[in-house]
């Protein structure tokens, strides 16, 4: 190939072994490696990040296939595209030859592009996949997708990116790196092949004019700008910044919660990973205190994906406000770290004869389930006095609601429970 062409399309790969990544579809027995194995093409959507080799693996599977590979971009594209795409495979058909039609950016194919596409799906005249960095469930109308499997694609670990600058610097593409330079890099590309190429291909260029021999950070950091020097997504700055965040929702603090976001996505970051974070602190900084928090950040997460950006980050932003207004609870997450410290030091406890289910007559005969009481059939749906825990082992509280927020009824509900058992308990007790 071309000296002169990109870097990305020198270092495409050209057989299934030469890709980087995705070994959890391309490995040894897993599903896609399994499908270019069977020799049968099947329709797929390829759902990842941006630079995890969608179209690269499309590719090879035409090649694989011997297949016509045809490509439409769903942001270009329309009907007449889709029309043309027909025609070229039904020729293609009469010669015996199989049709793989690539969408790109699928999740951008409106309604009557989906419906021109659907029946030539459905007849096998070609084989379809599809490309989205957007959730198919949202954006690709279900008779469509019920026709697809999806493989999910992950971003790139900084391992593989390694090994692209490998092989970028063994065909004299790129000027040997420094450590931390190409740390830098791994970072900066944040599981994106395309963007770290595209990246060393600026750089090989301005080393090539400035004549260097070597690639230094410092250099990098000059090269490339304000933007990288801001925020390393990979760095010690990065893990600060989510931190400085989720201690501010911990802390009531909306405008510096506010604050701490805009840094995050200002530098960079991806804000999928921010929406990831924002649901961890609704289930373990708010807790039961006020359960409407882990809805919205349910909510925030899924309108960011219908969205994108910049749309989608005001979702965001009014779920960082309300989680850091909301009241606070970790009352569950404590709870739960002390049951599973107590299961990993007591091991394997039997379940109790009567919460055994018995769904046949020797279970019954040998005990099973005897002495259950069923609490929808007791008064106020609650079987007074009926231990739930393992036999030998006395009732515990482990979920100690705080005095804030939803919990304070909890907390006077699960009183109330408590005394009623323990009277029920009292008054079984043949002393």
């Amino acid at each position: 190939m071309s000296t002169t062409a990109p870097l990305a399309e020198r270092l495409r790969p050209n057989t299934l072994a030469e890709v980087i990544g995705q070994q959890h579809l391309l490995g040894e027995g897993m599903a896609l490696r399994v499908a270019f194995e069977a020799g049968e093409p099947h329709s797929c959507i390829l759902w990842g990040p941006p630079g995890t080799g969608k179209t690269t693996i499309a590719r090879l599977m035409a090649q694989a296939f011997d297949a016509q590979f045809i490509t439409i971009s769903a942001v270009l594209g329309g009907v007449k595209d889709i029309r043309e795409a027909v025609e070229k495979a039904q020729v293609a058909q009469a010669h015996g030859r199989r049709t793989i039609v690539f969408v790109d950016e699928v999740h951008r194919f409106n309604k009557s592009q989906q419906d021109a596409f659907l029946p030539h799906v459905e007849s096998g005249l070609f084989t379809f996949i599809g490309a989205t960095t957007e959730n198919p469930s949202f954006e690709v109308n279900s008779a469509l997708l019920s026709r697809a499997a999806v493989y999910v694609l992950q971003p790139l670990a900084e391992a593989d990116l390694d090994r692209i600058v490998e092989r970028a610097q063994a065909i004299g593409a790129v000027p040997p790196l420094e450590a931390k330079a190409q740390e830098r890099l791994a970072a900066y590309a944040d599981g994106d092949a395309r963007r770290l190429l595209n990246t060393l291909e600026t750089l090989a260029v301005a080393a090539r004019k400035e004549k260097r021999g070597e690639i230094t950070d410092e250099w990098v950091l000059k090269v490339l700008g304000e933007r990288m020097r801001r925020y390393d997504k990979g760095g010690e700055q990065f893990y600060d910044t989510i931190s400085a965040l989720h201690k501010s929702v911990r802390g009531s603090d909306p405008d510096a919660a506010l604050y701490w976001f805009v840094r995050m996505i200002d530098g960079g970051a991806d804000p999928r990973y921010i929406a990831r974070r924002m649901i961890r602190m609704a289930v373990e900084d708010v807790g039961l205190a006020d359960p409407r928090a882990l809805r919205m950040a349910l909510d925030a997460s899924e309108t960011y994906e219908r969205l994108g950006t910049p749309e989608g980050e005001l979702a965001l932003a009014q779920c960082v406000v309300y989680l850091a207004v909301a009241a606070k609870s970790n009352a569950v997450y404590t709870a739960y770290n002390e049951v599973r410290s107590l299961v990993r030091k007591q091991g394997t406890r039997p379940v109790p004869m009567h919460l055994r289910n018995a769904p046949t007559r020797l279970m019954k005969e040998l005990g099973y389930g005897k002495d259950y009481r069923y609490a929808h059939e007791e008064a106020d749906g609650f079987s007074a006095g009926q231990t739930y825990f393992p036999d030998g082992m006395q009732p515990q509280a482990f979920y100690r609601p705080v005095d804030r927020g939803l919990e304070i009824r909890i907390a006077e509900k699960l009183a109330s429970l408590r005394e009623r058992n323990q009277s029920a308990r009292r008054d079984s007790d043949p002393a």
